[in-house]
């Protein structure tokens, strides 16, 4: 059986490029990603990130859905902690009824940003520690079932629109397990966790009306290009922004400052580099082939039901190479 392969869209804005050019690429992604026999693409809330577009996941969703047929689209995914549980059925709810049975929700607990950021949003900081009586709630509002009295979400009630949980930790898996829901776990970026994670969540499995059995996908990033020479560039140039965005997201460096080549493969040997190079575990490089069959040795490896790659190539043409490459080699090695 192969192995079911889908696409998280960070919606980057690639220097010189505005939201718009992101959005527009976005939409060539998920119809290259149709068109490939991608399952599904996820888009995640991120806020206050000059280089990534998703901020308003639920509507870039929409513009997307409303430009391709089949695909799957959803949320990897909204930041529930965020929002109150009536809004995001309803946001939800309304795509489902836009967009029957192609949409997904999946639900993480941080806040997608700094503590500013937090504050901007006018969330209380406690509210992550809300976040299983906030799923709950949701569910109950999507399956027409709520919880609060006299409340029901319009669209929303009786959709049923599949929630997934994401992590990064065991709290998730432990959360997925308890819930009997699918489990997505970031190991695109936060790889440390991802084996002890799967594990507690397959032994901890309860079944629900949703899902009889565990379902794991996990995130890996990947770069495929018709030259291995070629895609060996290209992460390097993904390292580079990868580690200046999250200097200048700590704010270890101001917004403005700018770096030579030289100076940012130097910060690469740094402290700050290491951890780009550690976030970034799980990357397949190399031509077509070579991805392919680095992606299927990583989802045996976890033992994941559902692979979702992060196509990491900087500049829109090549990140739609990368999709079509891996998607044409990816079935004759996992057959």
């Amino acid at each position: 059986m192969t192995l079911p392969l889908s696409i998280l869209d960070l919606a980057p804005i690639a220097p010189g490029e505005t939201a718009s050019d992101s959005f527009a690429a976005s939409v060539a992604l998920a119809q290259q990603a149709e068109k490939s026999g991608y399952r599904r693409v996820w888009y995640a809330e991120h806020h206050n990130m000059a280089s990534i577009a998703s901020s308003a996941t639920s509507v870039l969703i929409a513009h997307v859905a409303s430009q391709t047929s089949t695909i799957r689209l959803g949320a990897g995914g909204v930041m529930l902690p965020n929002h109150s549980p009536l809004t995001i059925a309803e946001q939800f709810g309304t795509l489902e009824a836009l967009h029957p049975g192609r949409i997904d929700l999946g639900l993480g607990r941080a806040p997608g940003g700094d503590q500013a950021t937090f504050r901007a949003l006018r969330r209380d900081p406690a509210a992550s520690d809300q976040f299983p009586q906030d799923v709950v709630e949701l569910q109950a509002f999507l399956a027409g079932e709520s919880r609060v009295p006299g409340v029901g979400a319009t669209p929303g009630a009786g959709s049923r629109v599949p929630l997934y949980i994401l992590g990064s930790s065991l709290f998730g898996a432990h959360l997925a397990a308890a819930l009997g829901l699918p489990y997505a776990f970031a190991s695109h970026f936060a790889p440390d966790a991802l084996h002890a994670a799967v594990a507690a969540y397959r032994s901890e499995f309860r079944p629900s009306k949703q899902l009889d059995q565990p379902y794991v996908i996990a995130g890996v990033n990947a770069i495929a290009a018709d030259d291995h020479d070629d895609a060996a560039q290209q992460l390097l140039l993904s390292r580079r922004a990868r580690l200046l965005m999250m200097l200048r997201q700590s704010r270890q460096i101001p917004v403005t400052q700018t770096f030579s080549d030289d100076e940012l493969d130097m910060l690469l040997d740094s402290p700050a580099g290491a951890q780009v190079a550690s976030m970034m575990t799980y990357t397949g490089v190399g031509t077509g082939p070579e991805v392919a069959e680095y992606v299927a040795r990583f989802g045996e490896s976890v033992g994941a039901d559902e692979v979702i790659v992060a196509h990491a190539s900087l500049a829109t043409p090549a990140r739609l190479r990368s999709v079509e490459l891996l998607a044409d080699a990816h079935a004759s090695v996992t057959a």
